[in-house]
């Protein structure tokens, strides 16, 4: 009878296990997992974003303006044009700047979008 219920326990222990296992350690689609490769690839463009912010800062301070892209790209304070299947713009108004990092390859559709103002906050849409 002690086997039994010893034999019992670890089963109920074991089935316990497994599914703390399948729960935490293997994230389903319905708890908002992303492929890896989208991670790593949002993350390279979030990385971007903040090139494209300290670039204009230091063309703010060395021109008493903000930049387009391609005053930046002019200037060689960038040597990227679209990466990782995003395109990048920059909108420029007086002393505010909004950069923004869109999908640009097909099979990236439904990814999302980030841009960026004057105050380095990145923002995902």
């Amino acid at each position: 009878m002690r086997a039994a219920g010893a034999l019992l326990g670890l089963v109920i222990v074991l089935a316990i296990g497994y599914w703390v296992y399948k729960m935490e350690v293997t994230p389903s689609s319905s708890q908002g997992a992303t492929a890896p490769i989208q991670q790593i690839d949002t993350a390279g463009v979030t990385s971007d974003l903040i090139s494209i912010g300290q670039a204009e800062k230091l063309y703010l301070a060395s021109h008493g303006t903000y930049a387009t892209l391609d005053q930046l790209r002019l200037e060689g304070s960038l040597a990227f044009g679209s990466r990782r299947g995003y395109s990048y713009s920059v909108q420029v108004d007086g002393q505010h700047f909004n950069a923004v990092a869109s999908p640009a390859d097909s099979s990236k559709a439904g990814w999302p979008t980030f841009s960026m103002d004057e105050t380095l906050q990145i923002s995902r849409q």
